[in-house]
């Protein structure tokens, strides 16, 4: 995996292949965390980082991107419930 990178929006949309949103139980909380996979490298990130906003509304500008991604990680509370928000066809 590689770390995130210090501007979220240095993503180029039109290279990005698959979006993934899953949670990790940490023990008394659940973390929301997304993969975003460009040219055969994953990059990873979780809604703790600063600027998780900025990478959630830079996302949603995907054409198909999957609107209802926060609804569909969330629950059942502290199962894994991996979700793809966005696979480029």
């Amino acid at each position: 995996m590689t770390r995130a990178p210090a501007q979220f929006d240095q993503l180029p949309l039109h290279q990005i292949e698959v979006v993934t949103f899953y949670k990790r139980d940490e023990l008394t909380t659940d973390l929301i965390c997304c993969d975003v996979q460009i040219g055969g490298k994953t990059w990873s990130f979780h809604e703790e980082q600063e600027g998780w906003n900025l990478l959630i509304a830079h996302l949603e500008r995907l054409p198909g991107f999957r609107s209802d991604w926060y609804a569909a990680v969330a629950h059942p509370p502290f199962s894994r419930s991996t979700t793809v928000a966005f696979t480029r066809r």
